[in-house]
């Protein structure tokens, strides 16, 4: 299983330059079925995919561009997207076109290997690495291996609630997901399970702390400063306060009971910094409930994976 790799992770790597660095190494490649990794340069009009290989031409036909294009399950545009990106491939045939070797790949084949031996045999509550590919605002898409889209929900990425995936992502970062479902070769996932239980969060912070946080929500009642993905806390109202920004706080109480953090704003400021890395709190690679709420709550938060 760990042979599939999102897009992007075989492409700089010495066994792939070097099965690309001349036709016979290419055919070499071909031989063995090795999975192999280039940019694509052009989409043509009829949607073939021009891929850059040193010293010869390289094409993946249009209906060898991704499983499903050719039954129109899968759209055109997702061929369109590949153009400048690395595409995973198998070299299927090398032939004389007009004078030049011309290596027809096959990116489909690679993803249907995926699918059947990988996509088939998950299970709710497996956990899988990904690749973040694009960001809108209902949610994040991700590569999960050799291009296989999927979606986290902007509501699944964490229990602090976000304006966009923005706010938590960014292209081209790899994550880990819990699978929420699977129907055939579509996988459905959540991130928010990953990141830790209230009393997890909660314990990483002290009364009496002046610690930072990111403005999330600005009421009338109070302003909303998440300390984590999966903990943030509610200080009282202040003018001039915007979403987005960040804050020192003054931590008054924790509350387990109510699951609560009272805080206490001491500085507000704007700041570019790239986003931190992710804490992940689920070390394994499958969980069958969580339970975000803590246990002298009289409230259930929880998930479970079935």
């Amino acid at each position: 299983m760990k042979r599939f790799l999102p897009e992007g992770s075989l492409i700089n790597t010495a066994e792939n330059i070097s099965a690309l660095r001349d036709p016979h190494s290419l055919a070499e490649a071909m031989r063995s079925g090795r999975i192999l990794e280039a940019r694509v340069s052009i989409c043509t009009s009829s949607h073939d995919l021009i891929v850059d290989i040193p010293g010869m031409n390289a094409v993946i036909p249009r209906e060898e561009g991704a499983v499903g294009i050719s039954d129109g399950t899968t759209r055109d545009i997702a061929l369109i997207t590949k153009v400048n990106k690395p595409v995973c491939f198998r070299v299927i045939a090398i032939k004389d076109i007009g004078g030049k070797q011309t290596a027809i790949l096959s990116r489909r084949s690679v993803q249907q290997d995926y699918i059947d031996s990988f996509t088939y045999s998950l299970r709710p509550g497996d956990i899988i690495s990904a690749k973040v590919t694009h960001l809108e605002q209902f949610g994040a898409f991700v590569d999960i291996g050799c291009g296989i889209p999927s979606l986290i929900p902007i509501d699944a990425i964490s229990v602090s609630r976000i304006s966009h995936p923005s706010d938590r992502f960014s292209v081209g970062q790899d994550i880990r997901a819990v699978v929420k479902g699977i129907n055939g070769s579509r996988v459905w996932l959540s991130h928010k399970e990953l990141l830790g239980t209230w009393t997890e969060n909660a314990a990483l912070f002290s009364c009496g702390e002046t610690v930072s946080g990111t403005i999330r929500s600005v009421e009338e009642y109070g302003i909303f400063v998440e300390l984590m993905p999966n903990l943030a806390g509610l200080a009282e109202p202040r003018a001039g306060v915007r979403e987005g920004q960040h804050a020192g706080v003054y931590i008054k109480a924790l509350i387990p009971e109510k699951m609560k953090v009272k805080l206490i704003l001491v500085d507000v400021f704007d700041d570019d910094s790239p986003l931190p890395p992710i804490k992940y709190f689920t070390a394994g690679d499958h969980i069958d409930r969580w339970t975000y709420s803590t246990s002298c709550s009289e409230k259930t938060i929880e998930t479970q994976f079935q």
